[in-house]
């Protein structure tokens, strides 16, 4: 059975997230031929309508407005309830993302809607059969909705994103938005990485281990060889060796990178529901019974101010040859 699926399309820093072509690609799987949708809203939204339509939307509503550039909870609602008005889909995606999380929950509050969150595996068969975890990620969860309108997000870095070239109808979506209770005027960005945490393929993270803020430096360095980002436990966060943006955890962001090399951090269950769906887990620490290495893939005793540069210079000599043999 054919279904008509809208995608809220989500773009950080001028450019569109990656996870956002990941629900594109399960919005085709849902669709089976029907049409797929997708949505942006800002005042310079135009220009991610070729991405979009690479990656399978046929058609891209664009609710131009300056008062979207920056995410306001009130303006997102007004637009998105405008564009399922006029789709009227049978299935809406986002990502798992800061703003999908609170964004989807205020639009299925005002249309008496399903929402399925932190999605990590789609089917669709006869019907719609949506896969989550609970219990820190201790089980799976499959839900199906019978009856009226699905929402669901989908979890970053868990499906793979596939090409499916469209050719894609741009439509100007006016929309007034109106009664703003928030405006945001301006965005301090306190994290200085260059990649974002939550889509990262490379992650390397610390825990109380790196001892203070300037025990972050060699995972600073190692991440940036391997063009990764750099995250931390809720323990380093507390003792103020970095910002709360870089948490990782069942309190902070859920990540699932190929590689994902632990630091300094002993596993606390808490933690590990952020990180344990990593493809590769490599855990550096200096007890042998810490419960990380319950876990990890490859584990290394030792002290990560040892460890960590020695691992640095290897990675730039692989690298190195690589490219020398590349080129």
């Amino acid at each position: 059975m054919m279904t008509k699926v809208l995608v809220l399309a989500e773009a950080k820093n001028g450019k569109m997230r990656n996870v956002s072509f990941e629900v594109l690609t399960v919005a085709a799987r849902i669709a089976k031929g029907d049409e797929v949708t997708a949505c942006v809203f800002g005042s310079d939204a135009e220009r991610y309508c070729q991405e979009l339509a690479k990656y399978g939307a046929q058609k891209v509503f664009i609710v131009d407005h300056e008062e979207l550039n920056n995410y306001s909870p009130d303006g997102y609602k007004q637009a998105l309830l405008n564009v399922i008005d006029e789709v009227k889909p049978k299935v809406v995606l986002t990502g798992h993302t800061s703003i999908g999380k609170d964004i989807f929950p205020r639009v299925a509050a005002r249309l008496n809607a399903a929402v399925i969150s932190d999605c990590i595996e789609v089917e669709a068969g006869e019907e719609i059969v949506f896969t989550r975890p609970i219990y820190s990620g201790k089980a799976f969860q499959k839900k199906v909705v019978t009856d009226g309108l699905i929402m669901a997000t989908i979890r970053p870095n868990n499906i793979q994103a596939i090409e499916n070239q469209a050719i894609s109808e741009t439509i100007n979506l006016l929309v007034e938005i109106k009664d703003l209770r928030t405006v945001v005027k301006e965005v301090v960005k306190k994290a200085s990485g260059k990649v974002d945490l939550s889509e990262a393929k490379v992650i390397v993270s610390g825990g109380r281990g790196v001892k203070s803020s300037e025990g972050f430096k060699p995972l600073q360095e190692l991440a940036g060889v391997l063009g990764g980002a750099v995250g931390a436990s809720r323990a380093a966060c507390d003792a103020e060796y970095c910002d709360y943006s870089l948490q990782i955890g069942q309190t902070g962001k859920v990540v699932t990178p190929d590689l994902y090399i632990a630091c300094g951090i002993s596993g606390a269950i808490q933690h590990l529901a952020g990180m344990s769906s990593s493809q590769v887990i490599v855990a550096i620490n200096k007890d042998p019974e810490a419960n990380i290495f319950q876990i990890a893939d490859y584990g290394i005793v030792g002290d990560l101010f040892e460890v960590l540069p020695l691992l640095t210079e290897e990675f730039k000599k692989i690298i190195a040859e690589k490219q020398a043999i590349t080129n």
